[in-house]
């Protein structure tokens, strides 16, 4: 079965409040979801963590590599993809996009074989996994407040991230925001702690990170993620021998090839590439069998769209010990484009779809509201 056509679909107009130096507005794009469709009409979708004009730019390029290629082999037709892009800028736009086609084809795979991902990927080692609410860090009492209406939504786990932890030199507001989360969320629940090193003009380097890591082991915290700027794999290595909690980062690595040397270094306890960046499952997989092999613990990024937490949900059925999703807290491109919205259990778990391919099912009037990309809703059955 050969493949027809590919679209983008920016999403725009309900952008959730992001980390960023420069802050997001609800009209910015910042995810694009990929429509693949093939000859006999059947449809994948994939998902972008990239501005949507990017990707569009990108499909412009691999377009022709990509059309009349067969639908059924997604690892094959996304290393062609790469293989024929090396000197196009490996790893940024490309990569990205690649991503989003590689999840669309899985999907389709998963549709003509009547098969879960999970079970293509090598079987099902879970029916559900525990999500943990991503949220922003915020002043020390809205901290409270928010990790304690997570907690009471029925979250097990809560990761706070970014805002104003580390931007204003003042290990005590730091302390002041954790001390509140973790009253907020309870002695019961897991509180991880993202700096967002990767942030413009990241001003703390190891000597805070280290001082920090030992804060937080004060506040029982399960992971420090992104602690450092993301190029420091010496400090990282270091941060991690000296931390006494467990230090995680890897959602701006794309491609298998750059996590070897930090697996090699042994510079992280948790590593966390993001599907939607990496290159898609195809690349996913290798890496979180990878990490495996080094002992590494694999927990994958999820900051992005419904389609991007159903891939994860896919992987952590297909992989050992993977025990944990990133659910966004709060956006409408999670919980408002599908036509189920995701329920917690009483656990705090979410149920892993077993129906052929991703298992999903889009709200497309909710979709048609947030991209203008008519072609693409069309593709999708929309009238």
């Amino acid at each position: 079965m050969k493949i027809n056509r590919v679209e983008a679909l920016a999403l725009r107009g309900r952008s959730p409040k992001g980390g960023w130096s420069n802050e997001i507005r609800p009209e910015d794009s910042i995810h694009a979801l990929i429509v693949v469709e093939t000859e006999d009409g059947t449809t994948g979708l994939g998902s972008v963590f990239t501005d949507g004009r990017l990707v569009r730019a990108g499909l412009d390029v691999l377009r022709p590599l990509l059309v009349g290629e067969r639908a059924d082999e997604p690892a094959r037709v996304a290393e062609k993809l790469h293989q024929n892009t090396f000197w196009m800028g490996r790893g940024g736009t490309l990569t990205h996009v690649i991503s989003g086609i590689d999840i669309a084809l899985w999907d389709i795979f998963g549709k003509m074989t009547g098969q879960s991902l999970s079970r293509l990927l090598g079987g099902v080692h879970r029916h559900r996994v525990k999500a943990y609410a991503s949220i922003l860090m915020e002043e020390p009492g809205l901290m409270r407040e928010r990790t304690a209406f997570y907690r009471a939504e029925g979250f097990r786990a809560i990761k706070i991230g970014w805002g104003p932890f580390g931007r204003r030199e003042s290990a005590a507001h730091d302390a002041a925001i954790v001390r509140a989360a973790r009253e907020g969320c309870g002695d019961d629940c897991l509180l991880m702690v993202d700096a967002g090193a990767s942030d413009a003009w990241w001003p703390n380097g190891l000597k805070w990170a280290l001082n920090t890591a030992r804060m937080l082991a004060d506040h029982d915290v399960t992971w420090f993620e992104e602690a450092l700027h993301p190029d420091a794999l010496q400090d990282f290595r270091d941060l991690r021998l000296q931390s006494p909690v467990p230090i995680a980062t890897g959602e701006c690595l794309t491609r298998r090839q750059s996590y070897l040397p930090w697996f090699e270094a042994r510079a992280i306890d948790i590593v966390q590439p993001d599907v939607t960046k990496v290159g898609g499952i195809s690349e996913q997989i290798r890496i979180a069998r990878l990490a495996e092999d080094f002992g590494i613990k694999y927990v994958g990024h999820g900051w992005n769209t419904a389609v991007g937490l159903a891939v994860d949900l896919q992987l952590a059925a297909a992989l050992p010990t993977a025990d944990l999703v990133e659910f966004i807290g709060g956006s409408p491109y999670i919980d408002e484009i599908v036509e189920t919205p995701w329920v917690l259990d009483a656990d705090g778990m979410l149920a892993i779809p077993e129906a052929p391919g991703l298992g999903l099912r889009l709200n497309l009037d909710a979709l048609a509201g947030m991209s203008d990309n008519v072609a693409a809703l069309a593709l999708l059955g929309h009238r």
